[in-house]
């Protein structure tokens, strides 16, 4: 039964269907499957996603139908873990979130998705987010690794805000930071104090990974 159940949910985020994962992982829930089981099978089918977008099978729509159906899913299993008191085994958790005055997206749900496939706790704060709101996501949260991202060359700048920011409020030395997005250069990266940088999303995760690992 627990398997079953489980595997309905990975298909309904195979098939970017939000309302069956969601009352997939109710269901997975109401049975009594630990949470840890839940998350595994969202991860597996996350990962598969991510994996067919690098190999070129699966394009960007693929990964944002798959994201949205996760997220779907996501609150349901974090209640039970709030409610029953278990703990799941992260890779780390990461806050990230798209800089001020930029409203791009879609390369921050790549890459909080394939995030998440690595195994990794994401918090997405969303777009146009200011120094003083990624400073409070960091208090917040404690992550190990705050990422932003820039798509415009007027924007990116806001990165190097963010982490004099982290760095007036004692909190600079307790994250690692990664940069991406069509605006930065490694050389701007570096300038600017981040920990790491990479123009590509699967780049990002694997990314993620060695920081984490250092």
């Amino acid at each position: 039964m627990g398997n079953a159940l489980l595997e309905k949910l990975k298909s309904a985020i195979l098939d970017y269907d939000p309302e069956a994962s969601a009352e997939s992982a109710r269901k997975a829930v109401a049975a009594g499957i630990a949470p840890s089981e839940i998350l595994s099978a969202m991860t597996d089918a996350i990962r598969e996603i991510g994996e067919g977008f690098n190999r070129g099978d699966l394009f960007l729509p693929d990964l944002v139908g798959a994201a949205d159906a996760m997220s779907a899913a996501t609150p349901v299993v974090e209640e039970e873990i709030r409610r029953s008191g278990a703990h799941t085994q992260s890779t780390g958790s990461v806050v990230i979130g798209t800089v001020y005055g930029d409203i791009h997206t879609i390369g921050k749900t790549m890459v909080a998705t394939l995030l998440q496939a690595e195994g990794f706790t994401v918090h997405d704060v969303g777009i146009n987010v200011t120094a003083e709101q990624f400073v409070d996501s960091v208090r917040k949260f404690k992550p190990d690794i705050l990422a932003m991202s820039a798509l415009m060359t007027m924007t990116a700048p806001e990165q190097r805000k963010v982490i004099e920011s982290l760095r007036a409020q004692g909190l600079r030395d307790g994250v690692k930071i990664m940069v991406g997005g069509g605006a930065l250069t490694q050389e701007f990266a570096d300038t600017i104090g981040a920990d790491g940088y990479d123009p590509t999303a699967p780049g990002a995760a694997k990314l993620a990974r060695r920081l984490m690992a250092r």
